[in-house]
This record gives structure tokens, C-alpha cells and sequence, in this order.
């Protein structure tokens, strides 16, 4: 076991900065991303309403809250709901800017619990990017490809990261709370991690599993399609092969958007502006997991495998291996996706992707704040050939004075700039 690591985490200024407007900010995200620790930082008063002690007076006498030295935080806040229409009527009356955090690991989808709107800011907290693991000093900002004039910012940078040390990352983790130990006791710790989500998590959520082994296996199918926009029907027969009896449509639905609200599934959204420049678009979302970590436990991977995929067995993922790619490049756009969403976060920009219905020109990521956009493609690869970029310089071609930047980000060691614009960057030495 490696000595625990206190890791920076980039959205803990951005909070910061907001907290000095708004008087309640609601921090959601996967249980185990650090939510908990990073509000602590934040607050100078706590309620933990996992410790019968705080969920007890609470409960009782919510009035404390208001007692108390603000911030104060509301830690799973959904455990006690009340709670949170106790902030969102604070608000109304004329709170202070800075008086509350609300942690919570489960979405408010509760249709008698006021959803705060207009009152309550809600910020999305992920698991470790590349950048807050600390695995390298990152050179390339993805603020800076944003907001400087097209393909201008600073490309450098060298990096000894390579391809061992990508499957390192990508198995052991971005919950800061399992990557510091040996392989052999996070492979035990993600088991119980993922049964108390499909288990006890589930319940909150009022969503009854008649058939857990089911279940799981969707969920499998689910990761084996990590990095793909494979129709929901299609993951649904390879989780169910061979069996007489199907889940029925309500059913996976209802499964799907448990998984949806634990904030599990991490789904990237088309880019919904791309049609005002593209006909012929595919709608369908590109399915990932919040860690590719739990993707790889789910369908048995290690470094070993990752590394040797004529190791790999399930029948679901060679399946789609045949059909959208080899499964190390897919894990590979996975972690960097999981970075891009705390980048683009902080940055106040969203991402999406772009894919034509034919499927012969797609962009991995659209990073988009206002008017401007970076386009992001991801290859394994560590050479960069032109046929590569091809689809950076469609995209360009289409979009005009709104494209900022091109990026092929790459497990290669040298970030540098191409003659034709494309910024060429390592996954490691790219950052906020």
C-alpha cells in the first residue's frame, strides 16, 4: 500500500470563487470522489448525515443548522431531505453569500423535494484527472486553447509517460480512496464498492432488483461498450445472450437511470450546435463509465490483460472490439475524457462529441465555452500521420473563425505543433 496522497483537486478554486456570489452550492458527483473531503476544506461547520449522532439532531431540530459559524456543510444531504428545503427557503429569505454546502452522491430526482433551481448552484465533482494525479507537471492548458486567437497557444513540453504508464492509470483508479493500494486489494475494494452502489444505493433511489445478477450484467455490457454510441438494445442482447427471457424496456430504463442519478454512467452528449454546420448527425450518446477503473474490474481487466488483449475473454467486449475499435484505445479516450470533464468544468466550458451518421467523420470531443471551440481527437498511437488529423481539418474546414484550436492528444512524449495547425499533445501534459 503506497502512503496516502493529499491530491489538489482544480475545482477547489473555482468553488472558492463561486462561494464569494452564491449562499448555497450543492457539490454532486460519485460517491468516493472526494466530495466530502474537499467540502470539509471549504466549511467551517460540518454535519455528516452518515453519523447517527448529526443525522439524529437534524432530525430533530433542523433549526441548528442556522446556529452554527458558515459555511456549513450538509454532508449526503439526501439521507435527511428536509435539509435541502430548509437551504432553498434560507435563500429565499436573504441568505449571505458563502453560508452552505450540500454534498450528495445520489441526484435529486425526488418530485417532492423542491429541485432549487434559481437557488441552490449545483457543480459536478469527477474522479482524479491526469492533472490532479500528479503523475506528471502538465505544460498544455486547455484554457489557454480556448481563449487565444486560432491555433496560437503554447504547445510544449516533454513527457516519459508512455503506454505502461497509461494502464497503470487507468486500473488503478480515480477515487482517491482505492488508487493508493496494491492491485490485489483494490480488485477487493471495487467489489465491495460497486456491490454497495447496485445494493444499498439503489434502495435510496426507491428502485427495486429483482434480478441483481441481471443487473450486473447490464452494467457489464455497459462498460464493455466504453468509448462506443452502441444502442442501448445492442448492449442489452449482449448482457442477456442466451437467455429465453429479456428485461423488459421499463425495466432496463428504470435500471438505466438509477445507474444514471448514483452518477455511474458518465454518457457524452452529442454536440447539440453541430447540426447548424452538419446534416446527417448521429443523435446517440457516447457511453462511459464515471471511472474506466470500475469499467475494467466490471469486465475482469488488469494491467496484464490491458496490455495483451489477445488476453481478454468476454464475449460482449470482443464483440465490440469487432464493431468500434480495440479495447485499449477506447480505455485509453476514456481516461482522457475523465480528465477533459474536470478541465472543461473549470473552465466553464462544456464537452460533446460529434459523429456522422455514416460513421466516416467523427470528433472525439467538442470543448465548447460561448462562441469558441476546441476540437479533440485521441489516438494511442505515439507518431502522429496525417491521416490521423484528417478529421480535425473536416471539422475545420466547416466551422470557420469559432474553431480556437485542433488537438490530437497521444500517448507520445513530445508535445508540439504541426505545420497544418494541429497541436499534437501528450495525455499527461495536458491540463486545465
Amino acid at each position: 500500500m503506497e502512503k496516502e496522497i493529499v491530491y489538489p483537486r482544480l475545482i477547489e478554486d473555482y468553488l472558492k470563487t463561486a462561494m464569494e456570489e452564491l449562499p448555497a452550492i450543492a457539490i454532486e458527483g460519485l460517491k468516493g470522489v472526494g466530495k466530502t473531503d474537499l467540502s470539509k476544506k471549504l466549511a467551517k461547520t460540518a454535519f455528516e448525515l452518515d453519523r447517527d449522532a448529526d443525522f439524529t439532531l437534524l432530525k430533530n431540530s433542523i433549526e441548528t443548522i442556522a446556529e452554527m459559524a458558515p459555511p456549513v456543510l450538509i454532508d449526503e444531504w439526501q439521507r435527511l431531505p428536509k435539509t435541502w428545503d430548509y437551504v432553498r427557503r434560507a435563500v429565499d429569505a436573504g441568505l449571505n453569500a458563502g453560508s452552505f454546502l450540500l454534498t450528495g452522491s445520489i441526484a435529486n430526482t425526488d418530485t417532492n423535494i423542491h429541485s432549487g433551481a434559481g437557488r441552490i448552484a449545483k457543480y459536478k465533482m469527477y474522479p482524479l484527472s491526469l492533472e490532479e494525479r500528479m503523475i506528471e507537471k502538465t505544460t498544455v492548458s486547455l484554457g489557454a486553447l480556448l481563449s487565444g486567437g486560432p491555433c496560437s497557444a503554447s504547445i510544449k513540453g516533454k513527457t516519459e509517460i508512455g503506454f505502461p504508464e497509461y494502464i497503470t492509470e487507468i486500473c488503478k483508479s480515480g477515487l482517491p480512496a482505492i488508487r493508493r493500494f496494491s492491485a490485489s486489494r483494490r480488485k477487493d475494494l471495487m467489489k465491495s464498492y460497486i456491490s454497495n452502489l447496485l445494493s444499498h444505493e439503489f434502495k435510496q433511489q426507491g428502485v427495486s432488483v429483482r434480478q441483481p445478477l441481471t443487473l450486473l450484467r447490464w452494467l457489464t455490457s455497459y462498460a464493455a461498450a466504453t468509448g462506443t454510441d452502441a444502442g442501448y438494445s445492442e448492449i442489452l442482447d449482449a448482457s442477456t445472450a442466451g437467455e429465453r427471457e429479456k428485461l423488459s424496456a421499463k425495466t432496463t430504463i428504470a435500471y438505466r437511470e438509477a445507474l444514471g442519478n448514483l452518477w455511474l454512467l458518465d454518457e457524452l452528449p452529442v454536440w447539440i450546435s453541430g447540426e447548424e454546420y452538419f446534416s446527417g448527425l448521429k443523435r446517440s450518446p457516447k457511453h462511459f463509465l464515471a471511472d474506466p477503473a470500475i469499467a475494467a474490474y466490471l469486465l475482469g481487466f488488469d494491467e496484464e490483460s490491458l496490455m495483451s488483449p489477445e488476453l481478454l475473454s468476454d464475449p460482449a467486449m470482443r464483440k465490440m472490439d469487432e464493431k468500434y475499435g480495440n479495447t485499449y484505445g477506447r480505455f485509453f479516450e476514456a481516461l482522457v475524457q475523465l480528465s477533459l470533464r474536470t478541465y472543461a468544468g473549470v473552465n466553464d466550458a462544456d464537452i460533446s462529441f460529434l459523429k456522422t451518421r455514416r460513421g466516416d467523420h467523427e470528433i472525439d470531443f467538442v470543448v465548447e465555452k460561448g462562441r469558441n471551440l476546441v476540437a479533440i481527437e485521441v489516438k494511442l498511437s505515439p507518431t502522429v500521420e496525417d491521416k490521423d488529423v484528417k478529421h480535425l481539418l473536416w471539422f475545420r474546414d466547416r466551422i470557420g473563425s469559432r474553431l480556437k484550436d485542433m488537438v490530437l492528444v497521444n500517448a507520445g512524449n513530445m508535445a508540439y505543433r504541426r505545420e497544418d495547425g494541429v497541436a499534437v499533445v501528450p495525455a499527461a501534459l495536458l491540463g486545465a
